[in-house]
């Protein structure tokens, strides 16, 4: 099962999904609760500014609920061919 998380709000997600015909649900956390546990809410750098946000990543949790893989820092495609590669 393949699960999106993003501080975006749910009917932005839901639209998202929509247009881009996404096969997988996106679970919206807009406090980032999910994304400060997981470790991947931080300082963020665009443009010479400094922001908070979202450090694309992936992780993949084994039947046990344990993390058996995890990868920070990823572009879209490259999380998806990591991610099979760890598959």
């Amino acid at each position: 099962m393949v699960v999106g998380v993003s501080p975006d709000p749910a009917e932005r997600l839901h639209k998202f999904r929509a247009k881009n015909d996404l096969p997988f649900t996106l679970l919206s956390d807009p406090d980032h609760e999910v994304a400060e546990m997981y470790g991947v809410w931080g300082e963020k750098k665009m443009y010479g500014k400094t922001h908070m946000g979202i450090i694309r990543s992936h992780f993949i949790i084994d039947e046990g609920g344990r993390i058996a893989d995890a990868q920070m820092k990823v572009t879209a495609k490259k999380s998806v061919e990591r991610a099979l590669a760890a598959l």
